[in-house]
């Protein structure tokens, strides 16, 4: 899966192909004029995408090269030379020659035979080839315009051309801006064209729900198969992404945890989704016990373990967050608090996650003795405050009834809004929480009874 910003605001477009007047052609000119191409004001407004409607015949410098010496010169030239998207900067002479080749140049560099660079001239010279400049008849249509230029042309003047996209195996996934809503399916219809494998546009129409962790999206341009296959990090999964939650841009952060484990660890995984943290440490050789409480995320978690071939790896389960917790993983952890081997808990649920900490609150009976394998939570926050790694221990420490400052680490994961944050908490679960004489299954006072808290720095 890959993340692609590939359109913006382009105030003044650089490629050659843009004018504000259009050339009237080279003939018995010894200096020859660039950007040569002007977008027909008449696609301004357009709603229905009109290809055609974007084709133009332009004149470029081009030089006559015997084939004996084409590639050398191509090569020699290659600061010069025509690049242009979908255009063949060699094209064939004149019919009655077919000893010759035109080698097509950038009319934004070449303007005449002194535009060259003195090692360019040179070797013309010795390649003996004249540096008389003639003129070629280009005809470009919409498949030689990239993707931003085609939307700058159509999208009212003044406004931002649209947003990022993110790529999810066929499909191409935009939030659009309102402004840009009357033109949404010429939007897809151009994204669709100018990246090849994106046989899908959806739009987000809603916020995502914040229990399954989707939203309402409709399709813009091409087939309604919203099952996607991606590959991250080396593993591949399944699924349908108009009904779980799957994002490209955490790909970083999903290998970051991933490489904390070992084999032979334990990892519990509160809201697995289809698998990003629980299938690759599963890999790795680890234990894991992976929950989701969508139905489409648990059934495609198990589609995916069978895909890696790792479901002798990965227990799954179908609960609430905090039942996972007090259930499952509670009656997994007095036995591996007396191991060796690590304890993971992943809480990757950033809008609701750190709500979910109560849950460990005398989590364990009876009193432990003074060794303990602690387990370690890495839970995940969104944060709008000044300063978000103070909020999210703060909120954490809230959660626990314990204070976790200078307890933990706070991982910066990324922007996800002006002035929204994710971060990722990391602490180990202190013995006066999973001990401690009050539950999260009662209600939470307004000052923690766990005291006397040892120092897990």
């Amino acid at each position: 899966a890959q993340t692609q910003t590939k359109l913006g605001s382009a105030a003044v477009l650089q490629s050659f192909l843009f004018s504000d007047s259009v050339s009237s052609g080279f003939v018995g000119r010894t200096v020859m004029e660039p950007k040569l191409y002007r977008l027909p004001p008449e696609v301004r407004g357009m709603t229905s995408l009109d290809k055609d409607a974007f084709t133009q015949t332009i004149t470029v410098p081009a030089l006559q090269v015997p084939t004996g010496v084409l590639n050398k010169v191509v090569k020699s030239l290659k600061k010069s030379t025509l690049q242009c998207p979908g255009v063949h900067r060699v094209v064939p002479g004149s019919e009655e020659s077919s000893s010759f080749r035109l080698v097509l140049l950038d009319p934004q560099r070449v303007s005449s035979a002194s535009s060259f660079s003195e090692a360019e001239a040179e070797a013309l010279r010795s390649f003996g080839v004249s540096d008389e400049l003639r003129q070629y008849d280009l005809k470009l249509t919409y498949d030689n315009l990239k993707t931003e230029e085609v939307l700058e042309a159509v999208l009212p003047q003044g406004q931002d051309v649209t947003s990022a996209f993110s790529r999810v195996g066929h499909i191409a996934h935009m939030n659009l801006r309102d402004h840009q809503l009357p033109y949404k399916n010429l939007i897809g219809q151009v994204i669709m064209d100018k990246n090849p494998g994106v046989t899908c546009v959806v739009n987000k129409t809603n916020m995502i729900d914040s229990t399954y962790r989707n939203f309402k999206m409709e399709v813009l341009a091409g087939e309604e198969n919203m099952v996607a296959k991606v590959k991250e990090n080396g593993v591949t999964y399944e699924f349908d992404f108009s009904r779980v939650y799957w994002n490209p841009r955490l790909s970083t952060e999903h290998q970051r945890v991933v490489q904390l484990v070992k084999r032979g660890d334990v990892v519990f995984d509160v809201f697995a989704g289809v698998g990003p943290f629980a299938i690759p440490a599963a890999r790795l050789g680890a234990k894991v016990l992976a929950n989701d409480l969508n139905p489409e995320s648990y059934r495609w978690l198990q589609h995916n373990c069978k895909l890696n071939k790792v479901e002798s790896k990965v227990q799954t389960f179908n609960l609430d967050g905090r039942d996972f917790i007090r259930g499952p993983l509670r009656r997994e952890l007095p036995a591996l608090l007396k191991g060796e081997s690590a304890v993971h808990v992943v809480m990757n649920l950033p809008a609701l996650a750190l709500e979910f900490l109560d849950a460990f609150r005398g989590l364990l009976q009876p009193e432990p003795t003074c060794d303990q394998n602690l387990p370690t939570v890495h839970c995940y926050g969104f944060s709008k405050h000044d300063d978000p790694e103070a909020d999210v221990v703060q909120r954490a420490s809230r959660s626990l009834g314990f204070p976790l400052e200078n307890k933990c680490s706070v991982h910066f994961v990324r922007n996800v809004a002006p002035n929204k944050d994710m971060m990722c908490v990391r602490f180990a679960v202190p013995k006066d929480v999973l001990y401690c004489s009050e539950s999260s299954e009662e209600p939470a006072p307004k000052k923690p009874k766990c005291e006397d808290a040892p120092d897990l720095t």
